[in-house]
């Protein structure tokens, strides 16, 4: 017998923990974005966990700035950063006000509105690409600064919403150094799965910049 996912929404004392209780609770959550063209709903399956003023690959590791001012605020918001000039990350806010740690959503699978999913990513192959990698993801959502401080806990009428789904058994979630960080950052094995999920991106080391000359 398939287990049916529970479409009850995650309350806010949910996020109102340290991160790293939070990052690998939200795999097999499903996170749903209301637009007006109709709902998508995303099984989350690989996040990362970035804890503010004690993590150098956080956002928020040298303090409070216009960019990351969401970060400070309650938890269960989601905080929309552009990275590279191309692309938007989203993350939820965890733990108190003022301590600033949130998880980064970095894939998951189109449960519903696939098809409207697939008209915003167009270069995705297999639907399995669809939301493989944050940018990816927030791009198949239709995820852009302007959901920037959204709450995802607000009672109603809120663009994005976590419900409970199926959470994922512990011998099934494997974790392993976040993608792409630098530094003391790149050492922390913050980086949560679901074991043999397809919709899970590729382990990438850091690898700097080369300046044009």
């Amino acid at each position: 017998m398939i287990a049916t996912p529970d479409r009850t929404p995650l309350p806010r004392d949910f996020f109102d923990r340290p991160v790293l209780e939070v990052a690998p609770d939200l795999l097999g959550r499903v996170l749903v974005r209301t637009t007006p063209d109709g709902p998508i709903a995303l099984r989350l399956t690989e996040v990362e966990a970035y804890d503010g003023p004690n993590d150098p690959g956080s956002h928020a590791y040298r303090g409070r700035t216009p960019r990351n001012e969401v970060m400070f605020g309650p938890p269960g918001h989601v905080y929309v950063y552009f990275t590279y000039g191309m692309w938007f990350c989203m993350n939820f806010v965890c733990g108190p006000v003022g301590r600033p740690s949130g998880v980064l959503l970095r894939g998951g699978e189109i449960v519903e509105g696939a098809e409207l999913a697939r008209r915003r990513r167009l270069s995705a192959r297999y639907d399995k690409e669809l939301a493989k990698g944050p940018a990816r993801l927030a791009t198949a959502l239709g995820v852009d600064r302007a959901l920037d401080g959204t709450d995802a806990c607000a009672p109603q009428g809120s663009p994005l919403t976590v419900y409970t789904g199926i959470p994922v058994p512990p011998d099934q979630v494997r974790n392993g150094p976040r993608t792409g960080v630098s530094g003391d950052g790149g050492v922390h094995p913050w980086r949560f799965w679901v074991a043999n999920d397809p919709t899970v991106s590729p382990y990438r080391a850091h690898t700097p910049r080369r300046r044009s000359s």
